[in-house]
């Protein structure tokens, strides 16, 4: 499998890289990032010959179906991480259960590794893999990652001790949950650097999308003998795991009985950097039965207006802090591997030249009807995502605000009432407790403990001890700074 840049090649570049070159350096000319050559097709039969298979014999054979150049080992050792999440062993893993909320919607839980959010479902095994790559070239890396709340943790702990890496995390300070602050701020590993930024999340990742570009900053780390990487989905890395629990997602609704195999199901996915979604869209690619792919927003809509309008326009936009932050983005990096995917490179490289220097773009007509083909979208104001958080608590189910926002898209953007939904959960309750104490049970103003407690009482349920045991731990990684001195504190951490 080759992977080849979405804007093109500057002649300075190889025109084509293997998987693990695309991961040790993932951006490309012209600000680009990689996207695969081709894609393996997968179709009915392999689905079929997977229904009794768990989730890591799944993940192999499509590992194996993209021909990745990473030694067999080393998969068996990342794809092992799983059996530390939730319900899952070395004999038996499901660590994305899917769970029946009504006749025809079904939620995908993808939260249930170490720090409690989706990215664990990519991060762990991407670690390991990465890491393994370091070591084998016995070269030292950097491992930049800008986080809206959730990929911080679950990069930290993937990367945390591990040779040959070191990681340095941006994130806007206020900008995430008390929880996933705290899960970032309190790490204490030698090799992890925290560091909080005046200004919203698109800084962050502008500021990570900036130094992996930038020759000097590179020309730097090679004098310290140190090469560069990232751990946000602009690194394929990230999203060929993504990928794999739709395919599972999938097949857990057939193993229930809620559909035969060749039914087609929509995917209903909350989207920030728009990761996830793209897991989906190659999963369709491969050959899984999808209708269409449901694009659920808060009020940092750009992406509705794109699937309805056919217009990308942050030029007068600016983050709205919303109660579901890790989707508060409005430079949705891994809709560029979409247009690649669809329209080609060149003008893939015009429209996110646009993007950078006018802030918007425009799609013509036909390209917009393609885009409806494949993705429909709308959004959730914070009220709305309580209302709904409460109204579906009642019926014995309890979702962050993340998944709420896909109830909304649920009731507003299927054509087809007869088809299954599967919704995508990304983050477990504990992650944003006093929004859903609020939705709940009317109470403001209260701390994550106590929120917390709230829900946990009222729900009758524990709260997990990896987050009830953040408050009793010191905060070790102070940083907060402005975006302007990021590349100083980097190189200062580096020594």
């Amino acid at each position: 499998m080759k992977f080849i840049e979405t804007r093109g090649n500057d002649g300075q570049r190889p025109e084509s890289v293997t998987f693990s070159e695309a991961i040790l350096g993932p951006m490309s000319s012209f600000g680009g990032i990689y996207s695969p050559e081709s894609l393996p097709e997968l179709g009915i039969s392999f689905l079929e010959e997977h229904l009794d298979k768990d989730y890591k014999t799944l993940a192999r054979s499509i590992l194996k179906a993209f021909e990745i150049d990473i030694d067999d080992s080393v998969i068996d050792e990342a794809l092992d991480l799983y059996d530390h999440f939730d319900d899952c062993s070395a004999e038996q893993c499901n660590p994305a259960p899917v769970v029946k909320v009504s006749d025809d919607l079904y939620v995908s839980e993808l939260w249930h590794g170490p720090t409690r959010a989706f990215k664990d479902m990519a991060l762990q095994p991407f670690g390991k893999v990465l890491s393994s790559l370091a070591q084998k070239h016995q070269q030292e890396y950097l491992i930049m990652a800008a986080t809206s709340g959730d990929t911080g943790p679950a990069a930290l702990d993937t990367f945390k001790n591990r040779d040959n890496v070191r990681v340095v995390c941006l994130y806007p300070d206020g900008g995430t949950s008390d929880v996933q602050r705290l899960q970032m701020v309190t790490e204490d590993a030698d090799n992890l650097k925290v560091i909080g930024i005046h200004g919203d999340f698109d800084d962050a990742q502008s500021a990570l999308k900036m130094l992996l570009g930038s020759e000097a900053f590179n020309a730097r780390l090679k004098e310290k003998n140190i090469s560069l990487s990232a751990a946000n989905s602009v690194n394929f890395g990230r999203i060929i795991f993504q990928l794999m629990y739709h395919i599972h997602s999938y097949l857990e609704l057939v193993r229930q009985g809620a559909i035969s195999l060749g039914d087609k199901v929509y995917l209903d996915v909350p989207s920030g950097n728009f990761g996830n979604a793209l897991g989906g869209y190659y999963a369709m690619k491969m050959g899984l039965p999808v209708e269409k792919i449901i694009i659920a927003s808060n009020q940092n809509n750009v992406l509705t207006h794109l699937v309805k309008e056919g217009i990308y326009d942050i030029s007068e936009s600016s983050v709205i802090p919303t109660s579901s932050p890790a989707m508060d983005i409005l430079k949705s990096s891994n809709v560029e591997r979409i247009l690649f995917d669809l329209f080609g490179k060149e003008r893939t490289k015009e429209l996110m030249l646009q993007l950078d220097e006018e802030k918007r773009y425009a799609l013509t007509d036909s390209e917009l009807a393609e885009l409806q083909s494949i993705f429909s979208a709308d959004f959730c104001t914070d009220d709305e995502g309580k209302q709904y958080i409460k109204e579906t608590f009642e019926k014995g189910y309890l979702m962050d605000p993340h998944t709420a926002t896909c109830f909304k898209t649920f009731d507003t953007c299927r054509d087809d009432k007869s088809l299954k939904t599967i919704v995508y959960s990304t983050a477990e309750w504990t992650k944003f407790s006093p929004t859903i104490a609020n939705a709940l049970t009317g109470e403001t103003g209260q701390s994550d403990r106590d929120a917390l407690e709230a829900i946990a009482t009222k729900a009758g349920i524990q709260i997990p001890a990896s987050i009830k045991d953040l408050f009793n731990k010191d905060v070790t990684q102070s940083s907060v700074i402005d975006k302007d001195d990021i590349e100083k504190e980097i190189l200062a951490f580096l020594g």
